[in-house]
């Protein structure tokens, strides 16, 4: 089995309201259907998560916003530095560094990695309802990614997520 050329990996409860962005990103872009593309939604990232980058050569991480700026943050991420400092990781939960990084040392993935942060207001009442502004924010990055994505490669392969960049600092796609 061949593994997409980019892996979407997004978290988040949907129960707690608009930490539920990242599993509605994921799931409003399975649902279009994008050509090599992988999308994985869960509670949290976990180590297996790091087994996924084999192959791919691009990974997004996303994930609900508490303090960015709206309608969300896009930046460049790099494998958290080594160390001696053991594991890194608890049964609840891992960082998307920690997860490139073990990817890198447990299956020699090295994909080219991208962390976005969708701006969220509502995160302390239980519900499966985004608040209207998450709802807002989350329209504005599944349309950035996704111009991304269209627009075809740039240099190395990858898609013109310089583009998804350039959304974030007008603050819509």
């Amino acid at each position: 089995m061949n593994a997409a050329a980019t892996l979407v990996l997004a978290w988040g409860n949907p129960g707690r309201r608009d930490d539920g962005l990242g599993p509605a990103f994921a799931e409003a872009i399975r649902d279009r259907g994008v050509a090599d593309l992988a999308v994985s939604a869960d509670y949290q990232l976990q180590v297996e998560d790091a087994a996924e980058l084999c192959g791919c050569a691009r990974v997004l991480f996303v994930d609900a916003d508490r303090a960015g700026p709206g309608p969300f943050r896009f930046h460049r991420l790099e494998p958290e530095a080594g160390g001696s400092g053991g594991p890194g990781f608890t049964s609840h939960g891992i960082s998307p560094a920690r997860v490139l990084r073990l990817g890198r040392e447990l299956f020699g993935a090295a994909p080219e990695a991208w962390l976005m942060g969708i701006r969220g207001y509502d995160f302390d009442d239980f519900g499966e309802e985004l608040s209207a502004a998450a709802r807002v924010n989350l329209e504005a990055a599944i349309a950035a990614v996704l111009e991304a994505l269209a627009a075809g490669c740039g240099e190395g392969g990858a898609p013109r997520f310089a583009a998804v960049a350039a959304a974030e600092q007008r603050g819509a796609p």
